[in-house]
């Protein structure tokens, strides 16, 4: 342990003080200057030097130092930190489709383009062209949407939180909605139906028990109070076993012989079913309204691969009431977003999603197009330099992810990365430092990089990656 350094009078630490170099002095140092030239502006330094003199001179007044010089390569480094945006691409190799964490669902060239088209200039957001004054937003998608799910009417809002929020709010505050025990889910960021339930102004009606609950259950719980029965998708986790639910349709009917208004969360925002047996339980936007539930609410940014939004559809008086409702523009989307949804919405209205939208292109391309993929990167790095670097081909399990199929599982190809020298971890710490970031799962104290989350742009970037953790010798 190192001798405490015995503290210095005042009057040596005022003069030490007194040696600080000025903000100017220390941007005026060649190697700085440059810097700034090379950002393009000086704030970034200007921020980064205040704090290095600030950091000093709290280390000079509690006696941590006698040094009053500024480290310029600490500068340098802080400065180049700021300049960096905090939100950057990267490129996702952990097999998780719809990755909550990651961005969700990338955009298609499509919603690219209209995003751009809309935000570059002025817009008729809020606009009716035709009549020449002022319109509503929420035209913009809703006659789309309707179509698509083969709803009366249909809402946009911020995210599906907030559509569920404004649902019970609008409908039911101060009343009573009855739901399964079984469904009373929490999903990422802890957000919990009962904490919505009660941030809405209705009371929550337990019903049934955690992994059984019957059509009857709803029925006795039924009260004068009742304003709503609620059915809920189950995000991420599964009952599986001596279970029992009731279905969109049974609910549905029971909403209709009590003239009680029903609505489901879907959550994963899933239209179509796509060809895969890992779907094969789930539950589609058309197949809930089709069975007569009053209301939906699904997400734009999972499996319907669009941007961050929340759907509501379902009957029109009460879409219509929903859309009056004080709170809506406290949760109403952007023009980017109604733009880049619009764009999505278009691809799934003329079946061309599957081939466009690369959410829905990854939850259903086949494992032989993505072990072509692994190739086509192995094939990028074969011939460089070995460095003890091993990429050893496996075969992988891929998820859909977003909370929006628990048990789906959809077979995928990868590369395990190994080094002699080197960690999984340290491996992944630096794949995850690099420009863009790589990031891939470890399993077993194995890096995994799965290729099925891998765009084929991205493939450059992976390779460039792997080739700075060190180069890849042959296919194993």
């Amino acid at each position: 342990m190192a001798p405490r350094r015995p503290p210095m009078p005042d009057l040596d630490k005022n003069a030490l003080l007194g040696k600080l170099p000025s903000v100017s002095e220390v941007l005026a140092e060649p190697e700085l200057s440059a810097l700034a030239s090379r950002q393009g502006d000086d704030f970034a330094l200007k921020t980064a030097v205040r704090e290095e003199i600030a950091r000093k001179r709290a280390a000079l007044l509690a006696g941590e130092t006698d040094d009053p010089s500024i480290d310029l390569a600490l500068v340098a480094a802080r400065a180049e930190r700021l300049a960096e945006p905090s939100l950057i691409p990267l490129v996702n190799a952990t097999g998780v489709v719809v990755h909550t964490n990651l961005g969700r669902s990338p955009l298609p060239p499509a919603a690219l383009e209209r995003l751009l088209a809309v935000a570059r200039g002025y817009s008729n957001l809020e606009y009716d062209l035709e009549r020449g004054h002022r319109g509503h937003r929420h035209g913009h998608a809703s006659e789309l949407l309707s179509r698509i799910t083969g709803s009366e009417a249909s809402l946009v809002t911020n995210n599906c939180a907030a559509a569920v929020l404004l649902c019970l709010s609008g409908l039911a505050r101060d009343r009573e909605v009855i739901v399964s025990r079984g469904e009373l889910v929490e999903i990422g960021g802890s957000f919990r139906v009962p904490d919505i339930m009660a941030q809405s102004g209705a009371h929550l009606v337990e019903v049934g028990t955690t992994n059984r609950t019957r059509l009857e259950d709803y029925r006795r719980a039924v009260t004068e109070r009742t304003g709503l029965l609620l059915k809920v998708h189950r995000s991420n986790f599964a009952l599986v076993g001596f279970v029992e639910e009731v279905s969109p349709g049974e609910l549905a009917r029971l909403g209709r012989e009590l003239d009680l208004p029903t609505m489901m969360d879907l959550g994963s925002g899933l239209l179509d079913r796509p060809g895969t047996a890992a779907f094969a339980g789930e539950h589609t936007a058309r197949d809930v309204l089709s069975a007569g539930m009053d209301l939906l609410t699904f997400s734009g940014d999972k499996l319907l691969g669009g941007p961050q939004a929340g759907v509501i559809a379902g009957r029109r008086d009460l879409v219509e009431r929903l859309t009056r409702h004080p709170l809506l523009r406290a949760l109403r989307p952007d023009k980017l977003t109604f733009a880049s949804l619009e764009a999505v919405l278009w691809l799934h209205a003329t079946g061309r999603a599957h081939e466009q939208v690369p959410t829905a292109r990854m939850l259903t391309e086949p494992l032989a197009a993505v072990q072509r993929r692994r190739t086509s990167l192995l094939r990028r790095l074969r011939g460089r330099t070995c460095s003890g670097l091993t990429l050893r081909k496996v075969s992988t399990t891929a998820r859909p992810g977003g909370g929006s199929s628990p048990l789906a599982e959809l077979p995928s190809a990868g590369l395990e990365v190994t080094h002699p020298a080197l960690s999984a971890n340290v491996l992944h710490e630096r794949l995850r430092g690099g420009r863009p970031p790589v990031i891939g799962r470890i399993e077993d104290d194995r890096l995994l990089l799965d290729l099925r989350t891998v765009l084929p742009e991205e493939l450059g970037d992976l390779a460039r990656a792997l080739t700075l953790l060190g180069d890849a010798p042959g296919e194993p």
